[in-house]
């Protein structure tokens, strides 16, 4: 995997925006979690809250629950001494755009700039059509196809009949909707 592909995989959708971990951006930034809160803490009337805002527990929870392997919950619960005692902060776009004005090591501005670029990407795949996401889609399970040294016959047979299917969905227009209101004779 890439590392545009690995920063797309560590965005996600809560309250509506697309956002990235504390942990995950610590990661990439090669600091401690600890630290890069620090640092947004010191700049804080940098960060509003469409900027960067912590999780509640509940939605702390959901996004625990969308990866069985994850560690988020694992940070929290784990160890007395380590790990995480507090709820995460997550950075919409536009609060990670801003950490490269607290963190401004070279690290930091390189990964910035590829960290908008995924960003970027996410946005024009989530306006995308269907009929081209269905596209790039079957693209991508016919050099899955086509990479594989067995016999999968079978398979194939099952993605192309879910290719068809969901190009008939795109295909046929939908019903026409009841018109609202009284009729009259």
């Amino acid at each position: 995997m890439n590392e545009l592909q690995s920063i797309k995989s560590m965005i996600y959708e809560i309250r509506g925006y697309q956002v990235m971990l504390d942990m995950d951006l610590s990661k990439i930034y090669q600091v401690e979690t600890r630290v890069l809160n620090q640092a947004v803490k010191r700049n804080i009337e940098r960060f509003p809250p469409e900027f960067m805002f912590q999780l509640t527990a509940k939605e702390y929870d959901f996004l625990g629950s969308q990866f069985a392997t994850s560690n988020l919950k694992s940070q929290i619960v784990t160890s007395s001494w380590g790990g995480r005692r507090k709820l995460p902060f997550v950075f919409t776009e536009h609060g990670v755009i801003m950490l490269s004005s607290v963190l401004s090591s070279k690290v930091a501005i390189q990964i910035n700039v590829a960290i908008v670029k995924a960003f970027i990407d996410m946005r024009r795949y989530i306006t995308k059509p269907a009929h081209e996401k269905l596209v790039d889609l079957e693209k991508v399970l016919m050099l899955h196809i086509d990479d594989t040294s067995h016999n999968f016959v079978e398979h194939a047979a099952i993605i192309n009949e879910i290719i068809g299917t969901l190009n008939n969905m795109i295909e046929t227009p939908p019903e026409p909707k009841r018109k609202i209101g009284f009729k009259s004779d």
